[in-house]
Formats: structure tokens, sequence, C-alpha cells
């Protein structure tokens, strides 16, 4: 009886110090994420595993081409993949399939050639983006519901960074942001 004890005992201890330490992990900086839709064809599949980074956007700022994680807008219970085109103080027009980004100067800044190529970008939308907002859009630019409907993500919206794809293991690799 008293190794009984002592044996159940030492499985309580073993459960509450992984607890304290998966937890913590779990809920405050890495996040698992699983891609429903098609929004993100190609470079990410309805079914793909991901890892999500919660503490990245602590310590800094998102940046043009991030892929996140955020609170739909719309919807707060539903949560989005997008990526991340335009920051605050930008200016983002789509207007005859093409997309354009400009600074506060005015200059273009946008070029998606290393993660999408021949995509156009349907409708017809100028954005001024203001403090601590941003302009995300789905991959797949036909097939996203994202800023160009319900206008600009407010930073406080964002879960988190797309840091790895776990599933299918054949792709499973770390997101890496484009360089522009």
């Amino acid at each position: 009886m008293k190794k009984t004890l002592l044996f159940l005992w030492e499985i309580a201890k073993i459960v509450v110090i992984s607890l304290v330490i998966v937890l913590p992990i779990r809920y405050f900086i890495f996040q698992p994420f699983l891609v429903r839709g098609e929004s993100m064809e190609p470079n990410f599949q309805d079914g793909d595993y991901l890892i999500i980074d919660e503490i990245s956007y602590r310590l800094g700022s998102p940046e043009r081409g991030d892929v996140i994680v955020f609170n739909s807008p719309t919807a707060p219970s539903q949560r989005f993949i997008k990526r991340i085109i335009g920051l605050p103080g930008e200016t983002v027009v789509v207007e005859d399939g093409m997309i354009k980004v400009l600074d506060k100067e005015g200059t273009a800044v946008l070029n998606e050639s290393e993660y999408l190529s021949g995509i156009e970008t349907p409708g017809n939308v100028e954005i001024s983006l203001g403090e601590e907002e941003y302009f995300v859009l789905g991959d797949n630019r036909v097939s996203s519901y994202d800023s160009r409907r319900w206008g600009p993500l407010q930073e406080e919206e964002i879960i988190g960074k797309v840091s790895l794809r776990a599933w299918p293991v054949a792709a499973a690799a770390a997101i890496k942001t484009p360089e522009y």
C-alpha cells in the first residue's frame, strides 16, 4: 500500500511539473494553428498544421511579408491567416489587378515575386493606414476574405507570426519573411 501511494505521489509530481512547464509555453509563447480553406494557396494548403510564435510581436513590430494569425475583425471567435502587405502610415492601392503600397513619401515599396508569381489582385480599394493598422491579404487573392473587404487590421487583433509548418511532414519547414 505504501509503495502504491509513493508511486502515485511520484506520478502526480511529474504531471504537475509537466503542466507548469508546458502550459505557459502553449498559451504564451507558441500555439498550434490548422489552416482551413484555400485563401493562402499556393504557399499554405488546407489542413497544414502550423506553429504560431506569440512572443515576437511583444518584442518587436510586425513586418511586411509576415504571415500572421489573428482574430477576425468581423467575427472575433474566428481566427484567420493572412500576409501583411501594408504597414502603419502607408497607403495601399488595389486597382486593375495590381497592388501598390506607397510609403509616406509616395514611393512604391512592394514586390511580391518571391512568394507569388502571376497572381492578380482583384478589387478597387485605396486605404491609408493609421497607427497600429495593417493591410493583410491572402496569397490566393481571388479566394481570400481580407482587408479589401473589411478594411485595416488593428494590431491588437494579431495573435502571432507563423513560424513553422509542422504538417504535412514532407512540407515541414521554418517560415521565412520574404525580402522586399
